[in-house]
């Protein structure tokens, strides 16, 4: 069994998005309560993240918009730039403490704490971009984290698996110019937010190390599995990155009210196995995942479950 951790902050819930929202405080909570109903539970090794430090945040966001976050939270209950990314008082507080979340996680794995972990954390993360928020992220999480690993950890290839049914447009563009940072994305399209075409493969010295593979509408499990095996497998391994993060979004899921694709629980242990064989070929097995979309509760209770057992490398 490997040591894998579990990052996550009651203060998460605080993240207050409104009545009817998608992306609400409940879906924290019942992918806590299936793990504690579980034998996995007492094999976890629970950390609890400091909010980031701005530094961190700055190397991934303008700090006009950083303070652009703060004073609209400050504000009280609204909404944040693009109108689909509502916000309460204690939002941006949280929204630092959902990066630190990654930050812990990486930390511990790069000082062989943890051999992977899994950061139960929100707000998500992977359609902020460098100065706006969109599509419920404030902070793109995974992005900050790479950086990370590229400033303190001094590592030279970061992959960045993103499996949400939504493409990371903040994240891609993030690193669209950087050759040290392999980006993949899997995701309906066409769809929120539009981007993520096959001809998007990077710019200038980074052309080739994005890889989007778009799936249309009624996509299975076995696409996504062929997908995996036979585009980011051999691509990966090619790269041959020194860590691996996942941005661990569940709303492709066929029980999801917000995609059209048609993944099962099992695909979510498939994909994360195939994600471990390359970090385990690859940079001694060191890899995060965090918590991006899933809205249908039950189904993400389920599929965060089968997702962390894998880490594990554990059947329950």
């Amino acid at each position: 069994m490997f040591k894998t951790g579990l990052i996550y902050h009651p203060d998460y819930l605080k993240h207050d998005t409104g009545p009817g929202h998608p992306e609400r405080p409940a879906r924290l909570e019942v992918i806590l309560e299936r793990l504690r109903e579980s034998s996995l539970f007492d094999h976890l090794l629970s950390l609890e993240p400091q909010p980031a430090p701005l530094q961190a945040v700055a190397r991934n966001h303008a700090q006009e918009y950083i303070d652009h976050v703060r004073e609209v939270c400050q504000r009280g209950p609204g909404l944040l730039d693009s109108g689909d990314t509502p916000v309460s008082s204690e939002s941006y507080r949280v929204a630092l403490l959902a990066v630190g979340g990654l930050l812990t996680a990486v930390d511990a794995v790069m000082a062989g704490k943890l051999d992977n972990a899994f950061c139960a954390i929100r707000p998500p993360g992977h359609h902020a971009e460098c100065s706006h928020a969109m599509g419920f992220c404030l902070f793109n999480n995974v992005a900050i984290a790479a950086r990370h690993l590229q400033q303190k950890h001094k590592l030279s290839k970061v992959l960045i698996v993103d499996w949400d049914v939504h493409h990371g447009n903040g994240t891609q563009h993030a690193f669209e110019d950087d050759p040290r940072v392999f980006y993949f994305s899997i995701h309906q399209f066409p769809h929120y937010p539009g981007t993520g075409s096959r001809a998007e493969k990077g710019t200038g010295r980074g052309e080739g190390s994005t890889l989007n593979a778009p799936m249309p509408a009624g996509s299975t499990h076995e696409d996504y599995v062929r997908v995996f095996r036979e585009q980011l497998l051999p691509e990966a391994l090619r790269f041959s990155p020194k860590f691996v993060l996942v941005s661990a979004g569940f709303d492709a899921h066929r029980e999801d009210p917000l995609s059209a694709i048609q993944l099962s629980d099992e695909t979510y242990e498939e994909m994360t196995r195939i994600v471990m064989q390359i970090a385990g070929k690859c940079c001694q097995g060191r890899l995060v995942s965090a918590l991006e979309g899933g809205y249908q509760l039950p189904a993400l209770a389920r599929c965060a479950h089968r997702h962390i057992a894998t880490l594990m490398d554990t059947k329950e």
